[in-house]
């Protein structure tokens, strides 16, 4: 009897173990899937181009890479691995210009695939070859995973995430070398989701080679299969922001259902699906008649109309005759004239009316849908607050009230809200004027040709003679207030422009036509004679004013080289 609770302890122990094992390897399989993209703070280094040819310079503008290469590339500009081209072939050097992981044969970078940013490489990992294999390493030195991929590139829109193909099959590993899909497909694309992770929660649509084409399915973003490959079309409706929910519309022979997640919630019938955002439904098409589903699948307008139309607070359905029927987001009939459409706003006391009748009219309505204001508007457009964009006809746009009171006057050429702020600003073409206006709508300053830089704590604009700041509030202030870590402020008298420093003494005479502020790098610009030129943060000069410049923009500079932007963000400094 003993000896059978002994064996029984020991099964139980062993069972434990097993639990624990597993327990412990999927917690480890888990850990590896995810990964974290480096944050840049502070650029190090700068591809510099002279004579045609590329080299690297540091943030004090001197050269750390001799320019004689065809290109070059920093893929973390905190870090100093430089991958230099000559022809088709690379060389890695570090801060000392010294060549860096000799070992490895082509080290390359890997470009981002449908990302703007002037950081277009992945930050922290580059590929190798061996054998003519590829393999991934990173920017220390250490090999990731061994080279067994015929290809690495960079998979769309995941920053992090990598396409490899092995032995004709492609999957998807992560900058860690991690595997997160298995190389076993002919195609893998994203779903293009995103959500202010950005992409990283978007899955994947996979797609294999049959002797009838290519067929598709779903994997999300923990790997997980939620569709079979086995459909002619994959879509995701990206414009429902649910992390814990994915709606798939996928198609087989031209007949097309929805998924929420596995479970399917519209059979496949139809010949369309698409999605309103204004309202959260469906509009579905069978047989060329169209109808209305919510997101659980339910028809909630029958699928017997020439035509739907999602504009603002109602639908409205148009049958064979011309006839048509309104009704709500729920699918209720209502008792609506078909030629007014209601403009929802996020205003709990307001609405936007659209009146068909005779032309276009935009009124603002009360939510009980009783007109507030009596003029024509040819445009309306919810602002904030209380307060609306409107025009009444010639394409002026300014801003009213629900009272119509102009706020703005309605004479302006573009008005628009600054992104990121309640800053508003307005332009008359004419005149070239531009004019900002804090949140109420109180006018703060007006230049001609003027540039506006919207930074981390205060708004900057300004013009080739002319600048001002202002912070958050809409308070003007000065780029003493602002600047705090420098030591040295651009600042004009009598229509020239000098530097003083903190206490106001003089550090540079006003002699110039335009100067700029002295940036993080320590450089400011100074401009005479329609030439720029450089001074440092102690006033020092570096550059006699020698460019010439089209641009109405500020010059940045970095020792004795100024910033060339192109293609999408991406940057070089030349001289």
């Amino acid at each position: 009897m003993k000896k059978r609770y002994i064996v029984l302890i020991v099964i139980v122990i062993l069972i434990l173990i097993a639990l624990a094992s597993a327990f412990i390897f999927q917690k480890t399989v888990e850990e590896g899937k995810k990964y974290e993209i480096e944050e840049i703070k502070d650029y190090g280094y700068f591809v510099v181009r002279e004579n045609e040819k590329y080299g690297v310079i540091d943030k004090t503008g001197k050269n750390v890479v001799e320019a004689k290469y065809d290109n070059v590339i920093i893929p973390n500009p905190e870090k100093p691995v430089f991958v230099c081209y000559e022809g088709t072939a690379t060389k890695i050097f570090n801060a000392n210009n010294e060549q860096i992981l000799t070992e490895e044969q082509n080290v390359e970078p890997i470009r981002l695939k449908n990302i703007a940013s002037s950081l277009m490489y992945e930050k922290t990992v580059l590929t190798y070859k061996e054998n003519d294999k590829m393999g991934l390493i990173n920017l220390e030195g250490d090999k990731l995973t061994k080279p067994i991929y015929e290809e690495i590139s960079g998979l769309p829109y995941k920053e992090g995430e990598l396409l490899v193909k092995e032995e004709g099959k492609y999957g998807v590993i992560n900058i860690k070398g991690n595997e997160l899909i298995k190389p076993e497909y002919d195609q893998i694309n994203t779903d293009n989701y995103s959500d202010e992770n950005g992409y990283k929660n978007s899955g994947y649509i996979v797609g294999i080679k049959t002797e009838e084409g290519l067929r598709y399915g779903y994997i999300d973003v923990k790997g997980k299969e939620i569709l079979p490959t086995q459909y002619n079309e994959i879509s995701r409706i990206v414009d429902i922001k649910d992390d814990n929910n994915i709606y798939l519309i996928a198609a087989n022979n031209g007949q097309y259902g929805m998924f929420k997640n596995k479970a399917q919630i519209i059979n496949n019938e139809y010949q369309s699906i698409t999605y309103n955002s204004s309202d959260n439904t469906l509009t579905i098409e069978k047989t060329k008649k169209f109808g209305v589903a919510n997101l659980d699948g339910q028809i909630i307008i029958p699928v017997q109309y020439t035509q739907i139309d999602n504009t603002g607070k109602y639908i409205y359905a148009e049958n064979t005759d011309g006839v048509k029927n309104v009704y709500q987001k729920d699918g209720t009939e209502v008792d609506v004239d078909s030629n007014i459409a209601i403009l929802e706003t996020s205003n709990e006391n307001y609405d936007i009316k659209i009146d068909n009748t005779n032309g276009t009219v935009y009124s603002i309505i009360d939510k009980n849908e009783t007109q507030i204001t009596e003029q024509n508007y040819t445009y309306l457009e919810y602002l904030y607050d209380n307060y609306f964009i409107a025009s009444t006809g010639n394409g002026k746009l300014g801003v009213i009230t629900p009272q119509e009171e102009q706020k703005i006057e309605i004479k302006y050429d573009s008005l628009e809200k600054l992104q990121n702020t309640d800053f508003i600003t307005t332009t008359i073409t004419q005149d070239k004027t531009t004019q900002l206006y804090d949140k109420n709508l109180n006018k703060l300053c007006e230049l001609a040709n003027a540039n506006i830089e919207v930074k981390e704590n205060y708004i900057k604009i300004y013009n080739e003679t002319e600048t001002k700041y202002f912070n958050l509030d809409g308070k003007e202030t000065s780029n003493k207030e602002i600047l705090t870590n420098n030591t040295i402020f651009a600042t004009s008298k009598d229509g020239k422009w000098g530097f003083v420093d903190k206490a106001g003494n003089v550090v540079v005479d006003y002699i110039y036509d335009k100067a700029t502020d002295v940036d993080e790098y320590g450089y400011a610009g100074i401009k005479k004679d329609g030439k720029w030129g450089v001074i440092d943060n102690t006033g020092n000069i570096v550059l006699e004013p020698t460019y010439e410049f089209d641009s109405l923009a500020e010059p940045q500079f970095v020792g004795k080289y100024y910033k060339v932007v192109y293609g999408y963000g991406e940057f070089y400094y030349t001289v």
